[in-house]
């Protein structure tokens, strides 16, 4: 008997070499650094739901929503959350080398100008005779001179200082710039830990609420992935959703997974940050009626032509080389609803 016993544990520890052997590696990049913004796969990580799905995956800081996507063309990642107009940027001019968007998560894009009160701008208009900062090469920046066109701005009528992203929020309360270019999920708490009351104190100008219907992060995961293993990519998005919807029902589990992955960030600043990003970019009405990780080829095609005439692209690549809906789950499995506790 103790024979038998012994045979029978054997064999079931080899029986499940194969099954460990079968793991898919991924290595995945954040957008930035460590934020609340990135719970979804935080909590995917901490929670397993990577695992389950038989992928093995390791998680790294960013360096910017931009570079996710030159990160993973470079070969040093195979996934990442990152900026769908950066995306569309690199497939302009290297098709079929781009990563492809396979679950979007900002329907609703952070880009916007932000002016004190004191500042006395109101309207786009007001934007004239004034001087507005941002850093060079950013989607904000780069995109104004076609939100300026769309809301009858004069370009010529308004400075333009180029600065490092830290450097906007004090020289804007310092009183050196009348405006930043900015990207509301970062600049929101920047101000906040500069003493200022953002909403208070803050005109918000969003491009979404002036002609610029555009798209922003999502996870995007390589060609060759795609192409190569795209069981592991139908994986990552069913762990990712499943993550999603977790969170927009419990931050507190959110958090608990952001300070496992990384101890040194402010749990409370970033939960509000989290609760930023589901209640002001993940939680539109649009979501509502497609479901969490979908949108919209017609909306994506507009925005398509919005960044190729902000970033003078000589070619509009297709909805279909920007994203691929093939992995999402039937849309009643997506259905995004947010609780703040």
């Amino acid at each position: 008997m103790k024979h038998a016993f012994f045979g029978a544990a054997l064999s079931l520890l080899l029986g499940a070499v194969p099954a460990l052997a079968e793991m898919t590696d991924i290595r995945f990049t954040l957008g930035w650094k460590t934020q609340g913004s990135d719970a979804p796969f935080l909590l995917a990580l901490s929670k397993g739901y990577f695992e389950e799905e038989g992928l093995n995956v390791t998680i790294d800081q960013g360096e910017g929503s931009a570079a996710t996507v030159t990160r993973i063309m470079g070969g040093a990642y195979d996934a990442g959350f990152g900026d769908i107009n950066a995306i569309i940027q690199n497939a302009a001019a290297r098709p079929g080398e781009a990563p492809v968007m396979v679950y979007q998560l900002w329907n609703r894009p952070p880009f916007a100008i932000v002016t004190p009160k004191t500042s006395g701008i109101e309207t786009p208009a007001d934007f004239e005779g004034k001087t507005l900062g941002g850093a060079q090469g950013t989607p904000t920046t780069r995109l104004f001179p076609v939100f300026a066109s769309l809301n009858g701005v004069d370009l010529d009528k308004v400075s333009q200082e180029n600065m490092a992203p830290n450097l906007q929020e004090p020289m804007m309360i310092r009183g050196d710039i009348d405006g930043a270019f900015v990207f509301t999920i970062t600049s929101w708490f920047n101000l906040i830990a500069n003493r200022q009351n953002p909403a208070e104190d803050f005109n918000w100008f969003q491009f979404e609420d002036y002609g610029m219907d555009l798209y922003s992060n999502g996870m995007m995961v390589s060609r060759d992935l795609l192409a190569n293993n795209p069981d592991a990519v139908a994986g990552m998005v069913r762990a990712v959703n499943k993550a999603t919807l977790e969170i927009a029902k419990d931050q507190d589990v959110a958090v608990e997974a952001i300070m496992a992955f990384d101890n040194l960030v402010d749990p409370e600043f970033e939960r509000a940050r989290l609760e930023f990003a589901l209640t002001n970019l993940m939680n539109a009405p649009e979501t509502t009626e497609i479901g969490m990780g979908d949108l919209v080829d017609e909306r994506l095609t507009r925005s398509i032509a919005i960044v190729a005439e902000g970033y003078e692209l000589e070619r509009l690549p297709e909805a279909s080389e920007i994203f691929d809906r093939s992995f999402l789950p039937a849309a009643s499995e997506r259905g995004f609803d947010v609780t703040i506790n």
